[in-house]
């Protein structure tokens, strides 16, 4: 096959528009940029009528190329007894970020239906549905590749099924780990429960063609595995920025010091040294008027030691919005405030926003681990500081000294960094390039 010739995929994903959240973003945006690089994508996704989506946002549906082939189809999964029977009318988010102050013993009981009845995942009910319908497409046209993108990772076994039906080439793209997951012992999985699932992610890693991977740190969680794969079929192509979301000027606020933080933070987030070091800032720079805001959903665990840190009175809480006002929130910031969970091979974590935020060249305070990929991230793009979750000393004369610069000058955005490497386009291309070796 020539490289110029038009290559056919299908990419499967549970996620799609009108679906919101990071996770629908990423293959959003492969699809976006996959035409520039002569592949012809068809989409098979979940019928947005049935589907469980945590969280929506219909103005990804403007961003559906036109003419892309979509296909929907029917689904069985249990949220809808979930709500019922919880009296919740929320879908739980990812590590339960919804789910408010100490489980009840319902709550419990649910988690341990979630682990141990419907593995991998809630959502595998839909693989019945997209089997069939992947079965036909695949007898009607002429693709050479598939690409299953998770989470839910239950979609990975929908590309297993094809590749052992039809050695059709088949590439796994798992956005988070699997059962090293921060949140995966909240399901109180039985020994049998997690053997079935361990048994599941081998079978996905050892057979698929290629796997793709968000972060180095990930690709060495799944080569620790017990099993026998290949370390040069696992690729690592992160999360990015596409160039055409940032069309808002930078503004940020002339009267007060800003502080965002956008996405999902959980008690697992461990920001206690910086909401000290903040408060420690108020009571010294008092011509200086502080303000942090939280764009998403925020804990009740998360609310409680901003209130302890006598924070709550300058601290604005906005719930979820689409992702251009998100975008434009983050370029009304003065600093950008990015937390990753403390939780086991937090290491593997390289938030979504992260590139997003190098996007909008505003100088990062990031709460992780240290010498980890995010660290390495955004050192080389000299985009801020990560500090250990610990390192109240070093945190509170970083902002000192960010205080005094913003005192001189209120616009404290950065020249332009070298994140350039992360837009959605240049990743496409090197996602591109894995198919193309696969098939030529």
């Amino acid at each position: 096959m020539k490289p110029h010739d038009p290559l056919q995929l299908l990419f499967i994903s549970y996620y799609w528009p009108p679906s919101g959240g990071p996770g629908v973003q990423r293959g959003l945006k492969f699809i976006k940029y996959f035409p520039e690089a002569g592949i012809v994508p068809t989409v098979l996704t979940v019928d947005e009528k049935q589907a469980s989506y945590p969280l929506l946002d219909p103005t990804f549906e403007n961003e559906v190329p036109a003419g892309l082939e979509v296909h929907r189809t029917a689904t069985s999964e249990p949220f809808e007894y979930y709500k019922k029977l919880s009296g919740k009318k929320e879908i739980p988010y990812s590590g339960f970020a919804n789910q408010q102050g100490k489980d009840s013993f319902l709550d419990k009981m649910f988690k341990f239906v979630r682990g141990n009845l419907f593995i991998p995942d809630a959502r595998v009910g839909w693989n019945k549905h997209a089997l069939k319908k992947s079965e036909e497409l695949l007898h009607n046209g002429p693709y050479k590749v598939i690409i299953t993108t998770s989470p839910p990772h239950s979609t990975q076994l929908i590309g297993l099924e094809l590749r052992k039906k039809y050695g059709i080439k088949w590439i796994a793209d798992l956005r988070d780990p699997w059962t090293n997951i921060h949140y995966y012992d909240q399901l109180y999985h039985t020994a049998l429960a997690k053997r079935l699932d361990q048994k599941y992610e081998r079978q996905v890693l050892e057979q698929a063609d290629a796997v793709i991977v968000t972060s180095e740190d990930t690709k060495r969680l799944f080569l620790n595995k017990p099993a026998g794969i290949d370390p040069d079929k696992i690729h690592v192509i992160p999360n990015g920025y596409d160039d055409d979301d940032f069309v808002y000027p930078s503004a940020p606020p002339t009267n007060s010091f800003l502080i965002t933080y956008t996405g999902t933070i959980t008690e697992s987030y461990n920001i206690d040294v910086f909401l000290k070091a903040l408060a420690n800032l108020r009571s010294v720079y008092h011509e200086i008027e502080f303000k942090l805001r939280f764009v998403g959903k925020v804990s009740e665990g998360v609310h409680k030691r901003i209130e302890k840190a006598g924070l709550i009175g300058i601290t604005e809480f906005i719930p979820h919005v689409p992702h251009t006002r998100a975008i434009q929130y983050l370029m009304e910031s003065t600093v950008l405030l990015l937390a990753i969970a403390d939780v086991p091979h937090v290491f593997a974590n390289v938030p979504g926003k992260l590139f997003e935020y190098l996007a909008s060249n505003k100088p990062i305070v990031c709460l992780g681990p240290v010498h980890s990929d995010t660290d390495r991230i955004i050192d080389e793009c000299g985009a801020g500081r990560l500090f250990h979750y610990t390192a109240y000393d070093l945190i509170l004369d970083h902002l000192t000294q960010m205080c005094r610069a913003w005192l001189k000058n209120p616009n404290l955005d950065l020249p332009l960094i070298n994140h350039t490497s992360y837009s959605r386009r240049v990743l496409t291309q090197q996602l591109a390039t894995i198919i193309r070796e696969l098939v030529d």
